[in-house]
């Protein structure tokens, strides 16, 4: 009986927990279609697709999503400085940041 009761205890939270962490990673995802519109502006440098062919800026296509909305994320908020990406960065919306972020990380690095 006391097992029952252990894990009981000890099902309930990790289930509601792992419920959580999933329904919140599905619903916090970009729309790479919306994300190729927004994008457009940001492909002037950093080439079509995200694909750079100057060093000074970084190659986009293929990388992480979550990397590349923490660092627009941290442009926007000013705790990463560069006088561009921060002007860039400050127009766009959470929506904004995840759409485009899908849609460079989907795009593969090769044209």
């Amino acid at each position: 009986m006391k097992y029952l009761i252990l894990v009981r205890n000890l099902l309930l939270p990790f289930t509601a927990s792992v419920f959580i962490c999933i329904s919140t990673a599905s619903y916090a995802q970009g729309d790479r279609t919306a994300g190729s519109e927004k994008a457009r502006h940001c492909q002037v440098c950093h080439g079509v697709g995200g694909r750079s062919t100057n060093a000074t800026y970084p190659i986009l296509a293929g990388q992480h999503s979550k990397y590349i909305e923490k660092q627009l994320r941290a442009f926007k908020t000013g705790t990463r400085k560069d006088p561009i990406m921060n002007g860039m960065a400050s127009k766009l919306s959470e929506q904004d940041i995840e759409d485009v972020a899908a849609y460079f990380s989907s795009n593969t690095q090769q044209q």
